[in-house]
């Protein structure tokens, strides 16, 4: 294995920030301190950049299984090193399913060699169908750390509340994909003003507040976990603050499209603006920015949705959902970082740490003995979004010819370089 020696770099992960040298060997950081003197394969000049724990997306769909015209697991992960990840939850709503031990298998055999853990998640219920809990033991020893329906809520709420209770003892997380199906009946995008004036149904923000609530409801009668997927409401992020104070063992995350983008966009009336749940109006995002910076919202996260543009062509008809992977690390950067409201330290915490610390997996830093698990960063650098250019499958990306500052120049997973921006 070769090594690395990173010069006068900005290092920064949860508990620190300074300028250093960084000394990479055998797959860890070696050594770590200023106007280091050994020699190395690769020396790298840090100056200006900044050098942090890689990214751990929590959510993400890579379609493989059966739907790999849109993503496979190979596309998926090279779309994550792209962005600065190399660790991943895959989503289980693949065709088939990802309700058995096989399918497990197959996702993680077929991601070895890639630089990144990708961790597929198991469905609660078997197919994702709500009818009986799946076999949580077998999908654990297949190499499973989550559950979840995601994709579609667990719409009977005593089978979530069984799941929840086996959750205590088999140790898995449990995902919530926060929607009442009653309650959207058909909606395409937020229920408001701009639905009515594109005269499309709309989905109405109680579907995502009142399972939020269940859910929360739930796991505190078994006294058990619960991780709310992307959260996108005012009223959501209140009754997950509110809960947080009571005890309850709630963890959540957000997008940043969620903090960024309001449905004025739908006006457009182009379907790469839909996603699910949708965006919302200025004041959620307001309040999903309160609940980032407060400590309400743990994670951020992409909810990676790979889909073909002849599926995307048509916007009512449309699947919902857009690709992040490659904007998530820049858009963060810029609507947060940027802007003063959180620090590179709290950057660190949403999208490399809490990720981690939520799963209950080993937790890089840029300090000594630590995986080199890293990203270097030029947090100064303005790109332009060009859908075409992704490393993904599909081009869906709500971010599509914005200009965001900061971008991922290399990714190292365990001391190897797995990607590079190109410089020229």
């Amino acid at each position: 294995m070769s090594t690395i020696l990173i010069k006068n770099v900005r290092a920064v992960d949860a508990a620190s920030d300074n300028i250093t040298d960084v000394f990479i060997s055998d797959g860890k950081i070696t050594k770590t301190g200023t106007s280091l003197d050994v020699s190395a394969d690769r020396v790298i000049d840090g100056t200006g950049l900044v050098l942090m724990p890689s990214l751990f997306d929590m959510h993400v769909h890579f379609r493989d299984p059966g739907q790999t015209h849109k993503e496979d697991v190979l596309t998926g992960c090279s779309a994550a090193l792209a962005g600065g990840v190399t660790g991943v939850l895959a989503m289980p709503n693949t065709k088939p399913p990802c309700d058995d031990p096989e399918i497990i298998r197959y996702i993680r055999n077929k991601a070895e060699g890639t630089g990144v853990d990708v961790y597929p998640v198991g469905c609660i219920t078997g197919g994702m169908s709500g009818n009986g809990l799946c076999d949580y033991e077998a999908l654990k020893e297949a190499g499973c750390i989550c559950i979840s329906d995601d994709g579609r809520p667990v719409e009977n709420a005593e089978m979530m509340r069984k799941a929840l209770e086996l959750s205590k003892s088999n140790g898995l997380l449990v995902a919530s994909h926060c929607e009442d199906l009653s309650i959207i009946n058909g909606g395409i995008m937020n229920k408001g003003a701009v639905s009515e004036k594109l005269g499309v149904k709309g989905m109405d923000r109680a579907s995502e507040d009142y399972i939020t609530a269940r859910e929360m409801i739930l796991a505190s009668s078994v006294d058990a976990r619960i991780h709310i997927c992307h959260v996108s409401t005012e009223g959501s992020t209140a009754m997950i603050r509110f809960a947080k104070s009571r005890g309850v063992k709630v963890t959540c995350e957000t997008a940043p499209h969620y903090f960024m983008l309001t449905d004025e966009l739908l006006e457009k009336r182009d379907a790469d603006y839909r996603m699910n749940p949708p965006l919302r109006t200025p004041e959620d995002v307001s309040a999903i920015i309160d609940g980032i910076k407060d400590g309400t919202i743990d994670c951020i996260i992409t909810d990676h949705a790979p889909h073909a543009a002849d599926e995307k062509a048509d916007f009512e008809k449309a699947p919902n959902g857009v690709v992040g992977l490659e904007t998530s690390l820049a858009a963060t950067l810029t609507a947060l970082y940027h802007t003063g409201e959180i620090t590179l330290n709290k950057v660190v915490e949403l999208m490399c740490i809490n990720p981690r610390k939520i799963l209950g997996l080993d937790i890089p830093g840029v300090t000594e003995g630590s995986t080199a698990d890293l990203v270097l960063v030029d947090t100064e650098k303005k790109w332009t979004v060009e859908p075409e250019k992704l490393h993904s499958k599909s081009h869906n990306s709500v971010f599509k010819g914005m200009t965001l500052t900061g971008k991922a120049l290399m990714t190292i997973s365990k001391g190897i370089i797995r990607y590079e921006y190109p410089t020229n």
